[in-house]
């Protein structure tokens, strides 16, 4: 019997799994400040303190296994124990991070949770010797295996074999792992059936820590480990039987689990006895039921109210619909005053729509404040993705971050986490140097990489940085011809920035081989079409053996922008005001061509001009003597759109479009005015960009000029 309705306990998990997210972060955070400073004493109680919130919670939600791993991780954290065990402590809790990250997705799923045994394995030899645990290879098997795999596994089972789960640490001081491990694989393969291995593919020397192995034997759990005690090769094994359907254990078997807490307490226990017990309480599992703990019920008063985004979301969507509203109000009042001018009414009417708007404006402005989040919550988790990355590649590395309080829309900032993973991933890889090629370069043997941001009118940037290789143009465009996505005469045509650019073509690559960060040709294309889908920008900015800079620049909303009408044509088309440098009117005898591009000179500056019926089939133009430029900026890029008719500023609901209705990403969406005109917002980075780096045709195309002007582009 639960003390709350199944509705509430619901509610309960919910308002759990967010704030678990925030502690396993924290715990990311505490787990590198520990690897830094080991003997820190106020650092292993933060953490210590960080688990038992973690415990407590997950027991009161009924999540066992991961209040019991909490339980078991705090006998660890000790002060004394963190100073002798050195980076093993900090290994430890970061290793126990990614173990609850784990039981949290599965939790929220609904799937089975995975068993903690590699963690607990950890926790025994720290106890036992902290010490000996400088220098050793910590072992934290996954045997995440695929559903063929298992299916293996299953039928080998049920004809009658003993299948084991393996895990063996490769001796790191082996000159050759990876033949060590071929042996292992040799050994195995005369002791039964491998079924399954991580890795797959046996990696270059001195990469492999950890070989994975599911094997199918007629030989029992002490035999197989015999066989793998090879010495000078082997440092660490765990065999464990394998189970088919693992569930929560009865309460009949919980004396075992009981039996295994006290054993990783004491600090006498040895490995082999730790797997024992975990084998016993492995074999004795059988299906039941979840059984539920009465959750504690939460009396501490909070004055932070947690609500859903979607409800938000919902709130933005109605004030975007009063907007709608408000300028059909507007047009009808404007038409009132028209008929009529005397009535005193009108006055009453603007009056009151006066006041209206000025209501709506803070309602408005007080969503958008709901809306926006402090880029602090997406800077915070690459720390981790910078150390992981780095240690993998055999590099130093720190992380700098600045402008944490900027803030941005969080739909937008939920968006980001993949293209800024890539991104810093890829500054370790391709850019921070090895640290005794940085000696040699005069730099210090630990690179850095600098996340910063900073609001820009009404845009936000972010800044990654790094003080590494820098990027060489001539080898991207060497790189790009090789993998055919451009030709020698195209290159040859282009200047280095453009060369730079090339970098986010989909299949690009330098890297020499392919390995688990990068060599596949995916990853920047993936950042370009994430930032055009956000109505955003990146720019590049290299020096070779200096740095490279990637500046994204954003909107602070996608919801509502303040935007200028034109109309080309019979088309109503809409840019964010925040994007137009200046408007001026021109003639066709203005206009000169260069380099197949028409141009207009302005105050002694070369601006390309654009044409929406080039670019938009769809778009007819009027042919008129004199027309408008619209002169539109992004960073230090910007060109003249050529319009007939300017129609004014208005405040626009950004409304998304069907990839049917609109098949061009030059349109971000529509809009609707007072009078019901559909109004197309441009998406000006894209834009930017297909004006910029258009690739020039090899033969002229009309130009639609007045009676008696002709010219071609």
């Amino acid at each position: 019997m639960s003390f709350f309705s199944e509705e509430r306990a619901a509610e309960l998990r919910e308002l759990f799994f967010e704030s678990a997210q925030e502690l396993l972060q924290t715990l990311n955070e505490q787990g590198l400040e520990l690897e830094k400073s080991p003997a820190d004493a106020e650092i292993v109680r933060g953490i210590r303190r960080t688990v038992h919130t973690l415990k407590g919670d997950s027991a009161a939600c009924g999540f066992r296994e991961l209040s019991d791993l909490a339980h078991e991780l705090e006998d660890v954290l000790t002060p004394e124990l963190a100073a002798a065990a050195s980076s093993a402590v900090a290994e430890l809790v970061l290793s126990a991070a990614d173990m609850f990250d784990a039981l949290l997705a599965a939790y929220r799923g609904n799937m089975q949770p995975p068993k903690g045994y590699p963690l607990r394995v950890m926790i025994a030899r720290i106890l036992k010797d902290p010490a000996a645990t400088r220098s050793k290879a910590e072992l934290v098997p996954v045997f995440q295996w695929t559903e063929y795999e298992r299916l293996a596994m299953e039928k080998a089972s049920k004809e009658g074999q003993e299948v084991f789960n393996i895990a063996i640490g490769i001796d790191r001081a082996s000159p050759m792992r990876s033949a060590a491990a071929q042996v292992l694989l040799n050994v195995l393969a005369e002791a039964g059936t491998v079924l399954a291995r991580r890795p797959e593919e046996l990696p270059p020397d001195n990469v492999i820590d950890v070989l994975e192995i599911a094997l199918a034997s007629k030989l029992d759990e002490i035999a197989v480990q015999k066989k793998c005690s090879i010495p000078t090769v082997v440092e660490l094994i765990v065999v464990t039987k394998w189970v088919p359907a693992p569930v929560e254990a009865t309460p009949a078997d919980r004396d075992v689990l009981g039996l295994a807490e006290s054993t990783v307490s004491s600090n006498t226990v040895s490995i082999s006895e730790l797997e024992d017990v975990l084998a016993e309480a492995a074999n004795r599992t059988t299906e039941s039921s979840r059984s539920k703990t009465k959750p504690s019920e939460f009396s501490a008063a909070e004055n932070t109210l947690r609500v859903d985004a979607e409800r938000i979301d919902a709130v933005m969507n109605l004030v975007g619909e009063l907007i709608i509203g408000k300028s059909m109000l507007y047009q009808s009042i404007n038409e009132f005053g028209k008929r009529f001018p005397k009535d005193p009414l009108k006055m009453r009417f603007t009056d009151a729509m006066s006041k209206q708007s000025q209501v709506l404006n803070a309602l408005q402005r007080s969503v958008m404040k709901i809306r926006m989040v402090p880029v602090e919550q997406l800077f915070r988790r690459f720390p981790r993705v910078l150390r992981d990355t780095a240690k993998s590649c055999g590099k130093e590395a720190e992380m700098v971050a600045l402008g944490q309080d900027t803030d941005l829309d969080k739909s937008i900032l939920d968006q980001l986490a993949e293209p800024l993973t890539h991104l810093v991933r890829n500054a370790v890889d391709h850019g921070i140097e090895r640290p005794e090629e940085r000696v040699a370069q005069g730099k210090s043997p630990q690179g850095f990489v600098k996340l910063n941001a900073y609001h820009q009118a009404n845009h936000v940037v972010i800044e990654i940085s790094d003080d590494g290789r820098g990027m060489d143009p001539d080898k991207v465009a060497a790189k790009s011809i090789e993998r055919g996505l451009i030709t020698a005469d195209e290159v040859a045509r282009m200047s280095d920035h453009q060369k730079l650019e090339l970098i986010f073509e989909s299949g690009f690559s330098t890297a020499d081989e392919v390995t688990s960060i990068s060599g596949r040709g995916v990853g920047m294309d993936v950042v370009r079409s994430v930032l055009g889908r956000l109505k955003g920008s990146v720019q590049i900015i290299s020096t070779p053996g200096k740095g490279t800079t990637f500046r994204l620049t954003l909107p602070l909303t996608l919801a509502i922008i303040k935007a200028l009408l034109f109309s080309v044509g019979d088309q109503f088309y809409a840019v964010p005001l925040n994007s137009v440098v200046e408007i001026t009117r021109a003639s066709y005898d203005e206009v000169h061509k260069i380099d197949n591009s028409e141009v207009l000179r302005m105050r002694g500056e070369i601006v390309t001009l654009a044409r929406l019926s080039r670019l938009m089939p769809e778009t007819h133009e009027s042919s008129i003597s004199k027309f408008f430029v619209v002169v539109v900026g992004m960073g230090d890029r910007k060109f003249g759109l050529v319009v007939d008719k300017l129609v004014g500023e208005d405040e626009l609901v950004i409304k998304a479009m069907d990839d049917q209705l609109v098949a061009t990403d030059l349109v971000s969406g529509a809009s609707i005015l007072g009078d019901g005109t559909v109004v197309l917002i441009l998406n000006v980075p894209v834009l930017v960009e297909r004006v910029a780096y258009a690739r020039t045709p090899s033969v002229p195309v009309p130009l639609t000029r007045s009676a008696g002007v002709g010219a071609t582009i």
